[in-house]
């Protein structure tokens, strides 16, 4: 017999499996000597009351074993003879693709511009301690993408795009944690992904794949609208007829090589701001009531949004317990992103703060019109890395100075490596961004009692929120609407906005191929 229960338990009770399930036991009015297995489902904190609890939804399964969980991996075969198809990046949605190709019977060929994420390590090094960027190797690009070292936060609304649990499985499969599975904000740790990232290339090759590094698309071979081959590194000639093109939302090169080879594109909106750090110790005590909070709740989050003169202000990319990282892509701009490991120790809280930015506010900035996003982005990043010295030290300034407009005279502690220094935002930030910036942190502090405090500071610029730039594709073929054989997918393609989201755009674009193949009776 198998039973459905929701329960509320609080924080002690949830981290002891033995206690957990006695409660459900009990709820359940399961006799004592009766086997039974819990499978959680979902499982959430609410912190509305001064006593957070956790709530549980599961299914009990009361003298009959549970349906046995689902291998995703006991679906693949070896493609190492198998038809071709090429892949450009190796982010979640490049190797999630590759991995629904290699499980529909073709052979994944990868090519990313970056190094292997061990190698990766190096470069990070590099621009966390002397501010020396390797535009093919950051935070942005390299093996696993953006994400890999941003926290590898979960979370995903993109419910009707694909099947997300399997997505979840996959991960699982290759090292996360099964909480995954049912945490409602899920998350793995920038110190857990690279061995997961390394995990996923190792079944791709296993599995017949190719994996190719320090590999640059240069150069798309056309003929006649359709795809015969690509070009990587200048010399290197690829001849393919289908190529997911699954680059990231900062490869701007890729963008502009499109509008070289007069491949459509097309301006879209995405968001700009700051990164706004405060002690987590004080964000505990606004979330929970507590103080300090609880040994077991995990440091808490806060989601924040307001309506500013007719655009959208929101928190972006939240990281309880922690760090600011500089996720330049080239040298000469300064970029600030987000992360924190899996255990979340760190003393701060970080989040993005960005101000919608629509199309229409973007003309001055470019003639053509696909491309004004990425030259506000631009001027924005040069203005922020020409006010310092030259490396990637960041100007910051105290929340409370930012919405007074005056300079801060002292700054407190920051876990930005590079280091920062004091200046005022409001003179850096485009001007409509700055002051519906300030009208938004008016609300935010109604909105969370203590947040506006001259503990907290802010940095910048948070300005790769996502990609400018869209480019067009055939909403059933997953096709480029110009271009046969070419498939944008992902982040940098417009159409998605998180690690799951880009990889289960991967996962859709990889079917849409097999569909193709399969009506043209390709043998694969």
């Amino acid at each position: 017999m198998r039973k459905k229960i929701e329960i509320s338990i609080t924080p002690e009770e949830n981290s002891d499996d033995k206690k957990r399930n006695e409660i459900f036991r009990r709820i359940s009015g399961i006799k004592k000597d009766a086997e039974f297995t819990v499978r959680l489902l979902k499982r959430s904190i609410d912190a509305r009351s001064r006593n957070p609890v956790i709530n549980i939804s599961a299914e009990i399964y009361i003298d009959e074993a549970p349906d046995p969980e689902p291998v995703i991996s006991e679906r693949y075969k070896s493609v190492s003879d198998k038809l071709k198809v090429v892949i450009v990046g190796a982010g979640p949605a490049g190797y999630f693709a590759a991995l629904e190709l290699i499980e529909n019977g073709i052979k994944p060929v990868i090519f990313d511009r970056g190094k292997d994420v061990r190698s990766r390590r190096k470069d990070l090094r590099l621009i966390q301690q002397n501010g020396i960027v390797n535009p093919d190797s950051n935070y942005c690009f390299g093996e696993g993408g953006a994400g890999t070292y941003s926290d590898g936060k979960l979370y995903t609304r993109s419910h009707k795009r694909g099947d997300i649990y399997k997505a979840l499985k996959i991960l699982t499969e290759h090292g996360a944690e099964n909480d995954i599975l049912f945490d409602a904000h899920p998350h793995i740790g920038s110190n857990k992904l690279p061995v997961l990232v390394q995990n996923l290339r190792s079944t791709i090759l296993n599995y017949g794949g190719e994996v190719n590094f320090n590999s640059t698309l240069t150069d798309l071979i056309i003929h006649n609208n359709k795809i015969s081959g690509i070009v990587i590194n200048n010399s290197n000639e690829i001849i393919c007829e289908n190529v997911i093109l699954a680059t990231g939302h900062s490869a701007r090169d890729i963008y502009y090589l499109l509008r070289n080879k007069n491949i459509l594109t097309e301006a879209k909106p995405f968001a700009l701001g700051v990164r706004a750090e405060h002690p987590q110790e004080l964000i505990d005590e606004i979330q929970y009531r507590q103080k300090p909070r609880s040994r077991y709740l995990p440091a808490a989050p806060y989601k924040l949004a307001a309506q500013c003169g007719g655009r959208g202000v929101y928190s972006f990319c939240m990281c309880p317990g922690g760090l600011i990282v500089p996720a330049a892509t080239s040298p000469g701009e300064l970029v600030v992103n987000g992360m924190s490991m899996s255990r979340r120790d760190s003393k701060y809280a970080n989040s993005g703060i960005v101000v919608a930015v629509e199309t229409e506010d973007l003309k001055e900035y470019s003639s053509h019109s696909s491309f004004m996003g990425i030259e506000f982005q631009k001027k924005t990043e040069k203005k922020f890395f020409d006010k310092g010295d030259g490396s990637q030290k960041a100007p910051a300034q105290r929340l409370t100075d930012f919405t007074d407009r005056k300079l801060s005279g002292s700054l407190p502690g920051s876990s930005y490596i590079p280091g920062i220094y004091s200046a005022d935002i409001n003179e850096l930030l485009p001007v409509t961004v700055s002051k519906k910036l300030r009208a938004a942190f008016s609300e935010f502090g109604k909105k969370m009692k203590g947040y506006v405090t001259e503990e907290a500071i802010i940095t910048g610029p948070e300005s790769r929120t996502s990609s400018p730039v869209r480019i067009p594709r055939d909403r059933q073929t997953y096709e480029h609407v110009q271009i046969n054989g070419l498939y944008p997918c992902g982040e940098g393609a417009g159409y998605a906005g998180g690690i799951i989201s880009a990889a289960l755009d991967g996962q859709n674009s990889a079917n849409a191929i097999t569909v193709k193949l399969s009506k043209s009776n390709s043998k694969y």
